[in-house]
């Protein structure tokens, strides 16, 4: 008879501490805008929009032939309309957007064959043949394997249109986001009138964005902000009639004062490096908003060892909330779970606010707890959502689907880094498995209720620790009745004594002798009743006393 076959379980990658932040981004209201202003920033948005969607038309045009030549003469083209320096940040968000196109492309691609793989499988199986946790099985009925063969086709088809648009250098762009686009067809479930359509529309094509350059007054020519707040603008040339100062700028009546990293921001522009603005406008609420941003240095990340220093905070991402763990630097838990919750309906603003908020309250509770680095699960949904993975688990493909990785990602580092924390990235292989299987049931108490992310954040801070997440390794053969104790694996690979025996929980009872009879051989140290307990004295009798 043979033997069942053990289950494989794939490599897990290594730890490691993630880069820090690139860049800075902060944002400002302008605030008290007169008419005159409103229409000018109106006017300048929508000309430079207008350039900006003709040198997305010819940048898309040339293709995979696109050079430094075919960029010169763009750029020279808009300059006439423009300034050589307004000419120079529409063309960098131009090739920026077409690049990011082409990754998108690629991913389309991917996703693609994944669908097609995974339905070739699925059709050369028997009908009703069960799969594995490792490969699918056959479609459950010959209805379903005919619908499904159709659709096979259809992904072919649009696989195949997909990379011979690649590699024709096609790519297919919508300037202010195909979402809104769409909108357009359906205001009623949008809840738009046609008239708040285009004006979102209208707003979202609009340019006033430029690149911060060093060495100039305050960081940028284009876009001034001054240390004071004044915000003025470098008119382009058919719109040059309209300024209020020399040099055809235009200055705002308004005053920004960034409240946030106000203070970084200053010392940039009075030493005049560089900074680049985006002023943009929210329909929705009918304000303007300032936006300044900048680069900073690579900073080398810490060591993993000193990240591990004073333990960590396994933090497992689900939904709705972070299930949050602290463990001390040998991977023990200490204290009880913690639970940030979010809400990730509504608005695009309201669910990374939410996502915000829910990071500030873990950051800070990490702060209380004295750890130096988070534990974090390197997630990544992008090919693991699809109908053709999972099937008919369309509740689990609308979970996955909603966890911002991405976002949350880049947001958990960037405030990370404010707070003088790390993260610590870890695979996440079968941590809420293992976690679910060696952590959960131990720590439940009638006080302590243990979820099964609960655990799963224990694992993770196990792994970012570089400690196997199950407690204890088993003992020998010989020593599984406690004969000499069990062996931990909480200590390091190279601490002396780590196979050594557990001490006794408790002494032995002095009175612990062999007895005969029914009476137990040992007993406890004290007796539950005063005619049954016993003295380890001898009983001497006293003389009389003398009374004489």
């Amino acid at each position: 008879m043979s033997e069942p076959k053990k289950k494989q379980l794939r490599a897990i990658d290594a730890s490691f501490v993630a880069l820090g932040p690139s860049g800075v981004a902060i944002r400002d209201r302008l605030k008290n805008l007169t008419e005159v202003d409103d229409k000018v920033l109106r006017l300048v948005g929508e000309h430079l929009g207008r350039l900006a969607s003709l040198d997305l038309k010819n940048r898309c045009a040339d293709g995979l032939d696109h050079d430094s030549d075919t960029w010169a003469a763009r750029k020279q083209g808009l300059t006439a309309d423009s300034s050589s320096r307004w000419a120079g940040s529409v063309t960098k968000a131009t090739h920026d957007q077409w690049a990011l196109s082409r990754r998108c492309q690629l991913a389309h691609i991917q996703g693609l064959e994944a669908g097609v793989r995974t339905l070739m499988h699925r059709l050369s199986q028997p009908i009703g043949e069960k799969g594995t946790k490792r490969a699918p099985g056959g479609y459950r009925s010959r209805g379903e394997w005919f619908h499904k063969s159709r659709r096979l086709a259809a992904l072919e088809h649009r696989l195949d249109l997909a990379r011979a648009e690649r590699e024709a250098g096609v790519v297919h762009v919508v300037r202010g986001g195909r979402r809104l686009i769409n909108n357009r067809h359906n205001l009623e479930a949008a809840q738009l009138t046609a008239e708040q359509w285009r004006e979102r529309w209208e707003a979202e094509r609009w340019f006033l964005a430029a690149d911060g350059e060093s060495g100039k007054r305050f960081g940028n020519e284009t876009i001034r902000v001054t240390p004071d707040g004044e915000v003025s603008i470098k008119l382009p040339a058919p719109l040059a009639h309209l300024a209020n100062s020399k040099h055809s700028r235009y200055v705002l009546v308004t005053r920004v004062r960034f409240q946030h990293r106000g203070a970084e921001w200053r010392d940039r522009i009075e030493d005049n490096r560089a900074v680049a603005y985006r002023i943009h406008l929210d329909v929705e609420r009918g304000r303007w908003y300032l936006t300044a941003s900048w680069t900073r240095p690579v900073v080398p990340t810490i060591p993993l060892p000193t990240a591990r220093s004073e333990g960590v905070v396994g933090v497992d991402t689900n939904a709705d909330h972070f299930a949050a763990y602290q463990l001390d630097r040998h991977g023990n838990p200490v204290g009880d779970p913690k639970r940030f919750f979010y809400d990730l309906s509504g608005s695009a603003d309201h669910r990374d606010a939410q996502v915000r908020h829910a990071i500030s309250r873990l950051l800070h509770w990490a702060d209380r707890c004295g750890v130096k680095a988070i534990g974090l699960e390197n997630l990544d949904f992008a090919a693991e959502k699809t109908r053709e993975k999972h099937g008919r688990r369309k509740r689990f493909r609308q979970l996955i689907s909603g966890i911002p990785t991405g976002k949350l990602k880049a947001r958990l580092v960037s405030m990370a880094s404010e707070h003088g924390l790390s993260i610590v990235a870890v695979d996440p292989a079968y941590t809420s498995m293992w976690g679910d299987q060696h952590w959960k049931m131990p720590l439940t108490s009638k006080k302590r209720k243990m979820s099964r992310h609960d655990a799963a954040g224990i694992a993770i801070g196990r792994r970012a620790l570089g400690h196997p997440i199950r407690r204890r390794t088993a003992p020998p053969p010989q020593h599984q009745s406690d004969a000499a104790g069990h062996r931990t694996a909480q200590a390091g690979p190279g601490a002396r004594g780590r196979e050594g025996t557990r001490p006794p929980v408790t002494e032995r009872a002095h009175d612990a002798r062999s007895r005969t009879g029914t009476q137990r051989t040992r007993e406890t140290s004290a007796s539950n009743t005063v005619r049954d307990a016993r003295s380890s004295g001898s009983w001497q009798q006293m003389p009389l006393l003398n009374t004489v």
